[in-house]
């Protein structure tokens, strides 16, 4: 079956003619993210020439996806927009709260008893308002909008930062905050800057052990983690054609990973392979007819891309290596020739502990086939691991052919453990079973991201990121220094054996096949469903509205926080155990930021969720949300300051939320991570970057901030940063902003919402 194909439809009847549009209006021959950005624009009416990386644009995507720990407080904001039924095809998907124990069944199990509340909830709100629900256990977000929702030249938003993995299937598919999701299915149009456009020419073929996860590993280390912010990467070149659709998706998926808005491919015959293979011949053939004046980029295009695209990357998959990145950051990229030099020079604990593979980045058929085919060669060759070794297929679908085919019984042979079919490790969801949860130690695996204590709530686990078949070999070698190109492995006997590059199939020969999807229609008429929030619940909380701004400007506000270095949305809003909170605004404000570190640590105090409240006798310091408690009861407000790519990693909109609710007014950073900048101002708190990025060294640990110009604000113009000095001496500079008019009617508001329910209810 095809969800929403007259949409579908409609898109393709109309993409031609507004490609062609979009051509003439721009003067120019166009790359295939303009095509889709384009032809997607709110008001048709206007076609203006955009300036990449300067012009906000508004937008009308196809369809918003959602998983269930974004989508409580993201449809928890949306029953106050006072619609009926949501303006787009909407899903939610139940993946992120399944924590990965002692095995699928017995995980799911009690997941389903733990979570019952937040179920009930997520299915009754789905049913009311039209929404399809995907039940815990169907699969992973990611992987199932690929296998049933991802089509070729559309656009959706979706709440988690890996939504690009649609990219795929040649969609533009972006990880936003829940109050941009609100909008979109309250109907209004949802803003963007317009990205820039970085172009990866792909040439030759992946052979051997190189996997389309090394394209992105490797490109990791070319842009960093900041790279490619606010831009769009698009693939190009004769290469895209010999990687499969799922290969693809690995790809966009870990874009995210270089703060890309998102990234695709040109449609190609393995895309229109993957939707017949998914029951979706009908959207295969709607897109071969528009494929090549639609769904790749113009001839002009590939033929002098440095014309075209901001930056021009090339990449020879034919040379590629298998890479290794890690740890504690996924653009710390080494080819695995230059890796086991370097492990030990650095000292890495060398001894492997868990290996894990899948997650939403690399739990596709294609992938399965192609670590078991290790796996099952370490069977023959009379090996098993040396490692816990973790498996997670990526949706029921996947499971259910994966287990027909004989793949779990190939794991499970040489000791793998099969997880349920969810984010689990990968997102911290992971009750791992270890004899001390605080030393230094190595684990690898196929997921996306490795920040400190991400997957195991350990900061001294060195995470490694690689593809499944080499975490597969190296787990069957127990050490990170295993590199399966060049090395051998002592059998029982002792004798050495070399493993096999592996192979794999990229559609399963006899077809998917699944018994139940794990699928849930909503009502079509929703108006005696009745939302499921228990009053007394500690897990869902309804919203009230936040304040708004009261015409004045910022004066005796109090650092809350000065942090230092890396400052992602899971220090600032950690994820594991706390996950469960994600309804519930005030029992979730209390790890706001308790991951940060502090500027201003010393010796003999906590570096992190320990900061000064000057407000009481003495040197009186505190957990971070404990301060901010303080403040607020006091009728302070107060600033956080940061460095570099603030907000980095997840689309989680809790980060910005806790702060808000508890009375921080503005965060004055060096610079934002894009999605956590929107965040911030869709929930009216001021987002600012230091004019002079040296001034962040100015601000001491029990300063008093005002912010002067709000009364003034406006696009483009600075506003000052006065800082009062316990010794009684001030200091000022500038700080600017990115905030467009609309954005300053957010602030003025409150929130976003706060202005769309105003609209709604005029």
């Amino acid at each position: 079956m095809t969800f929403d194909i007259e949409m579908i439809r409609r898109r393709y009847a109309t993409m031609p003619d507004g490609v062609d549009r979009a051509r003439r209006t721009t003067g120019h021959a166009l790359t295939l993210a303009e095509k889709i950005l384009l032809t997607h624009l709110a008001d048709d009416t206007q076609r203006p020439v955009f300036r990449r990386g300067e012009d906000y644009v508004h937008f009308a995507p196809d369809r918003v996806a959602m998983q269930d720990a974004t989508a409580q407080m993201a449809l928890l904001q949306f029953m106050n927009a006072g619609r009926e039924r949501v303006a787009v095809p909407t899903t939610v998907h139940c993946d992120h709260l399944i924590q990965a124990d002692r095995g699928a069944d017995v995980d799911l199990a009690a997941a389903r008893e733990v979570n019952r509340e937040v179920y009930d909830f997520l299915s009754s709100v789905s049913n009311k308002y039209g929404i399809g629900f995907w039940r815990p256990g169907a699969g992973i977000i990611h992987q199932v909008v690929l296998e049933n929702y991802a089509f070729p030249g559309g656009m959706m938003i979706g709440t988690d930062s890996h939504t690009p993995n649609a990219g795929g299937l040649g969609m533009i598919a972006v990880g936003v905050g829940g109050a941009d999701a609100a909008d979109v299915m309250a109907g209004m149009a949802w803003e963007l800057k317009m990205p820039r456009i970085i172009g990866v020419r792909l040439t030759g073929r992946l052979g051997g052990w190189t996997s389309p996860k090394d394209v992105i590993l490797k490109l990791a280390g070319i842009l960093t983690v900041k790279g490619g912010t606010n831009a769009i990467i698009e693939y190009f070149g004769p290469g895209t054609e010999t990687i499969s659709a799922t290969g693809k998706a690995t790809i966009c998926n870990m874009g995210a990973e270089v703060g890309a808005t998102t990234s695709l491919f040109p449609y190609d015959a393995r895309m229109g392979d993957y939707l017949r293979a998914t029951g979706r011949s009908d959207v295969a053939e709607l897109a071969d007819g528009v494929a090549a004046s639609c769904l790749q980029a113009d001839a002009t295009v590939l033929e002098h891309p440095e014309r075209y695209y901001d930056r021009v990357i090339e990449i020879d998959l034919s040379t590629l290596e298998p890479y290794i990145n890690g740890p504690f950051t996924p653009d710390a990229a080494a080819p695995i020739s230059e890796f086991v030099r370097m492990a030990r020079e650095k000292g890495y604990p060398e001894r492997m502990e868990v290996g894990l593979i899948g997650s939403c980045t690399d739990s596709s058929y294609e992938d399965m086939t192609r670590a078991a085919s290790v796996a099952r060669q370490a069977a023959e060759k009379c090996l098993t691991v040396q490692a816990q070794y973790i498996v997670t297929p990526g949706s029921e679908q996947v499971r259910y052919t994966a287990e027909r085919d004989g793949l779990l019984r190939d794991f499970e042979a040489i000791g793998g453990i099969v997880m349920a079919n969810a984010c689990g490790a990968c997102i911290g969801q992971w009750k791992r079973h270890t004899d001390d949860s605080t030393r230094a130690n190595s684990i690898v695996t196929s997921f996306n991201r490795n920040f400190a204590a991400r997957n195991d709530g350990n900061p001294k686990t060195h995470a490694f990121i690689a593809s499944p078949e080499v975490v597969t070999a190296m787990t069957i070698a127990g050490r990170i220094t295993f590199n399966p190109l060049t090395d051998t492995i002592p059998d029982k006997e002792g004798k050495a054996v070399r493993l096999d590059a592996p192979t794999g199939r990229e559609l399963p020969a006899a077809g998917f096949a699944v018994n139940d999807p794990g699928y849930q229609a909503p009502a079509a008429d929703g108006t005696d469903v009745t939302v499921v929030i228990a009053p007394d619940s500690q897990r869902l909380q309804r919203l009230e509205p936040f304040a708004a701004w009261d015409g004045e400007d910022f004066e005796g506000l109090r650092l809350l926080i000065k942090t230092r270095g890396k400052c992602t949305t899971d220090h600032i809003s950690m994820a594991g155990p706390w996950l469960r909170f994600r309804g519930h605004l005030e029992n979730i404000s209390d790890n706001l930021l308790m991951g940060a570190t502090n500027a201003f640590a010393t010796e003999g105090r906590d570096a992190v969720n320990c900061v000064l409240n000057p407000t009481l006798p003495g040197q009186t310091y505190d957990k971070v949300s404990a301060v901010a408690k303080d403040y607020k009861a006091k009728g302070v407000g107060s600033i956080v300051v940061a460095q570099e790519n603030y907000g980095e990693g997840s689309s989680r909109e809790h980060a910005a939320m806790e702060p808000r609710f508890l009375g921080v007014k503005a965060v004055l950073a060096q610079s934002f991570a894009r999605i956590h900048e929107t965040n911030l101002k869709k929930q009216g708190i001021l987002a600012l970057t230091f004019a002079h990025k040296a001034d962040w060294e100015k601000v001491r640990e029990d300063d008093t901030i005002s912010i002067l110009g709000l009364k003034d604000f406006a696009p483009g113009v600075p506003m000052t940063v006065v800082l009062q000095h316990a010794d009684g001496t001030t200091e000022s500079f500038e700080a600017e902003h990115t905030y467009n008019e609309l954005q300053i009617a957010w602030f003025r508001a409150g929130s976003a919402l706060n202005l769309l329910s105003k609209k709604t209810n005029a």
